[in-house]
């Protein structure tokens, strides 16, 4: 007798649905548009799969050993866009260790490779399957960049399933001993985009710089060979995979924009511009990276973006009522900075760093402080004072052994600003 389990009669539903009436959630006698009755199997599909991989991780690995990587980073592109070329930037910046997750390699079967070849993708189901086993490897914890996924509607769908899946996790173990293994999520979505002239033009390339370079293996027995993609060598089928990407990965991507952190990266000039314009994009984002509970720990600390944004207009103002209503300080710390400070400045111009100690009592007064810091400001230095206190004896009672000692105090001022290129050596 052969038992099948409901997930696994769902799983080859899944497979055999294309063949079967479409199903619609229109009221009988109500026809229903194509477009509506392929949402509709669609979003079915998608729970089905999932629910099949799902079922399969849980029993491989049990719930407790789920642990997905605290930041996955969804890198899609155009065809030619440069993936490749920038993914090593991409884990610098973001300070992962990990080689990324490459779909396109882990779905080599023969099968896989005879789709890929005509410019097609690989089904939705062993996409799925095998990305998210791969995501439980340890060395993913921490974060990961995933090239080439979700690149269906289907996959977007299974993706938020996933995500969801990720969340219930963290609730589950969250005040468990197992707690600090299901952190808070952070999804971003980072799309590298060409046009389709730029796309056909370097897959192009690429396929006669591979071609040069397996030649001269083959010649030579020296080094390894590439692999050759039968798209890079057809501009026929190199502007289909074009297409492809645009009609089905970039609608899958764009879906998510509005639930993940996304990022859209034109990457049509030079590395070093398309390295800038990532760089644009991935600020600093704690307020939904970090856990709730962190973030309001955190949160009365001013993010420093958020400091500066008026900071150069808040010191004119402050100037400006420095003059009107406390001249006359003002101008002692302005004859105090041209007089004590400036001369030393001066003899490190090329090094661009000075320091200046001084008992000034001028300092004693905290606005005047703040002046002086407001002033450097605004002729373009950088500039920080420390106060040091230091206690001196005096004299010493020859009766009790007490010693009486004098506070002194010393300013140390740091000045900073751009030293001369003058060459040196």
């Amino acid at each position: 007798m052969v038992v099948i389990s409901v997930v696994e009669l769902q799983a080859k539903t899944v497979l055999v649905s294309p063949a079967l009436p479409r199903m619609s959630s229109n009221p009988p006698n109500q026809p229903a548009t194509g477009a509506t009755r392929h949402h509709d199997l669609e979003i079915k599909d998608a729970q089905l799969i999932f629910d099949a991989v799902w079922a399969s991780l849980v029993a491989e690995f049990g719930r407790e050993q789920l642990r997905f990587p605290k930041e996955i980073i969804l890198l899609g592109g155009a065809p030619g866009a440069g993936k490749g070329t920038q993914t090593l930037f991409i884990l610098k910046a973001r300070d992962l260790t990990c080689q990324p997750l490459v779909v396109s390699t882990l779905l080599d079967s023969p099968e896989a490779r005879r789709i890929k070849d005509a410019g097609h993708m690989v089904g939705d189901r062993e996409a799925v399957g095998i990305v998210f086993r791969h995501l439980l490897r340890t060395e993913y914890r921490d974060g990961v960049i995933l090239d080439g996924f979700p690149r269906t509607t289907v996959q977007v769908e299974c993706l938020k399933l996933l995500v969801d899946k990720m969340h219930a996790l963290r609730r589950e173990f969250y005040q468990t001993p197992l707690g600090r293994h299901f952190r808070q999520p952070t999804i971003h979505i980072m799309v590298l985009f060409v046009d389709e002239a730029t796309s056909i033009e370097r897959q192009l390339k690429r396929g006669r710089e591979i071609r040069a370079q397996n030649a001269e293996v083959r010649r030579t027995g020296i080094g390894e060979l590439a692999e050759e993609r039968a798209t890079d060598y057809d501009p026929g089928l190199a502007q289909r995979r074009y297409r492809v990407f645009k009609e089905q990965t970039w609608d899958a991507l764009q879906s998510l924009k509005e639930i993940f952190h996304y990022h859209f990266i034109n990457a049509q000039g030079a590395i070093g511009e398309v390295e800038q314009n990532i760089l644009n994009e991935l600020q600093y984002q704690s307020t939904l990276e970090l856990d709730p509970r962190t973030y309001d720990r955190l949160r009365a600390i001013p993010v420093a973006g958020e400091i500066i944004v008026h900071a150069r207009q808040e010191m004119v103002r402050r100037l400006d009522e420095y003059e009107f209503e406390h001249g006359e300080l003002l101008g002692r710390v302005v004859g105090f900075i041209e007089k004590k400070i400036i001369p030393i400045v001066l003899r490190h111009a090329i090094s661009g760093v000075a320091s200046v100690n001084t008992e000034d009592p001028l300092l004693d007064d905290p606005l005047a402080m703040a002046m002086l810091i407001d002033v450097f400001s605004e002729r373009g230095y950088h500039a920080a004072i420390d106060l040091h206190r230091i206690e001196l004896p005096e004299k010493v009672d020859l009766t009790t052994g007490a010693i009486t000692c004098r506070l002194k105090k010393v300013y140390r001022l740091h000045v900073r600003f751009h030293g001369s290129e003058i060459r040196r050596g």
